[in-house]
């Protein structure tokens, strides 16, 4: 099988991973090196289809020994199968890098053989690209859990970014579903990890040359869907991996049906606006200041579908509105839907100039749209946010006139016009 078919073949594979745009990590180019890495983006091209692509995508191989359920390249699946050697990942990555096409990798696997191998792979991978070829750009690469600890340290010291995938929301899912991981297997990489970066800091506090571990962090990604856990229990599940484990991002994805036949699997994917409410309930979570019981309360097993987790909790707590704009503190002001982290600081800096008014808020960049039914400036409500407190559900979440793509082409070719009547 030549390189094209490998490629096509786990590259198609890898597309049930989840990989984040931005690098996380800060690194400029060196002399005699190729490549940088910068906190605030990658730099994109775009795929023939307008996909924005970033980073090489690929498995490292998709031939596994573990037969997980929920996953299309389980060993009792029935689907083309290729292995990339170190080399060849290696090669594809520089010739991608030179083109322009991409400006990092995201390096993933299935298990091939046992964990430490492919965690071996990984490592001969990354010393490649590091070492001879001098590669300097992002790369992100998955922890195999089971893998030996040192060979995880070793890719840790290569990696800009490393995660370690749960997958399943809960241990008795794991069971059922993907019998050869475990709880356990899954959580010690991850606190391996955690304690790696946290002595990788505090060594660069002391000494500024000593060497990064895992600069940009670690992740982790939830399939949503395919099993019965509740919205509650996944928010509750990524509170606890960010306070303990201090995760740079946990991912969402909605599960995609696999032909396994297995009856605890359901036929048909979760709607996608479960995924968008997770991610919402997510950013609440690590920017905003919200607890997961304050966002799914008893009583309220999963997110609203209809309406943005922020404004849930608003409407679940009209004792806390209205906020007064002029005196409300930064955390008050980011309780309010429709204002977010930059208009609250926003906000914040504008009122030491004087008091604001709604026009201000506007120029903010306020969401007046939903903030109006829960602020008050200089004690005054702005008329169309006097709303009867049994009509905020409706006006929360109206959708408004349904916008569609103008189509150029509804009534046949447009006809070149005269330029006299243009």
């Amino acid at each position: 099988m030549d390189i094209l078919e490998k490629l096509q073949i786990l590259s198609a594979a890898a597309k049930y991973d989840v990989a984040c745009t931005s690098s996380g990590v800060n690194r400029q180019g060196r002399r005699g090196s190729l490549g940088s890495a910068a906190a605030c983006g990658i730099c994109h091209s775009f795929a023939a289809d307008g996909r924005c692509v970033s980073l090489l995508k690929i498995l490292q191989t998709n031939i596994c020994v573990y037969d997980c359920q929920y996953c299309v390249n389980r060993s009792s699946s029935d689907v083309p199968r290729a292995a990339f050697t170190p080399a060849e990942i290696a090669e594809l990555t520089m010739n991608f890098y030179r083109r322009n096409y991409i400006e990092g990798l995201f390096l993933s696997s299935a298990v091939m053989r046992d964990p430490s191998f492919t965690m071996e792979q990984t490592l001969k991978t990354l010393r490649l690209l590091r070492q001879e070829y001098r590669f300097n750009g992002y790369i992100h690469v998955k922890a195999i859990p089971g893998a030996d600890p040192n060979l995880i340290t070793q890719v840790g010291r290569l990696a800009d970014r490393m995660s370690v995938n749960i997958e399943l929301p809960s241990e008795k899912s794991l069971r059922l579903l993907a019998p050869d991981k475990t709880k356990h297997s899954i959580l010690t990489p991850m606190k391996l990890l955690t304690d790696a970066i946290v002595q990788a800091r505090e060594e660069t506090r002391l000494f500024p040359g000593a060497p990064d571990f895992v600069p940009a962090g670690q992740s982790t990604q939830l399939i949503v869907g395919a099993t019965e856990e509740s919205d509650k229990s996944i928010v509750r599940l990524s509170e606890g991996l960010y306070k303990r484990f201090g995760l740079k991002r946990v991912f969402y994805s909605a599960y995609t049906p696999v032909i396994s036949g297995h009856p605890l699997l359901p036929a048909s994917k979760p709607p996608l606006l479960r995924e968008h409410r997770l991610y919402q309930a997510d950013w609440l979570l690590r920017f905003y200041g919200f607890s997961a019981s304050e966002i799914l309360p008893d009583g309220n097993e999963n997110l609203n579908l209809a309406m943005d987790p922020k404004c849930a909790w608003a409407l679940r707590n009209p004792q806390f509105f209205p906020v007064e704009i002029n005196r409300a503190d930064y955390f008050i002001l980011l309780r309010v839907p429709g204002i977010g982290e930059r208009s609250a600081q926003r906000i914040v800096n504008a009122r030491r100039a004087g008091a604001l008014c709604f026009d201000h808020l506007r120029k903010i960049g306020v969401v007046l749209k939903r903030a109006q039914y829960f602020i008050t400036c200089a004690g005054k409500t702005l008329e169309t946010g006097r709303v009867p407190p049994a009509l905020l559900p409706v006006k929360l979440t109206e959708t408004g006139e349904a916008y569609q793509q103008m189509n150029l082409w509804e009534d046949g070719p447009l006809a070149l016009r005269d330029e006299a009547n243009v």
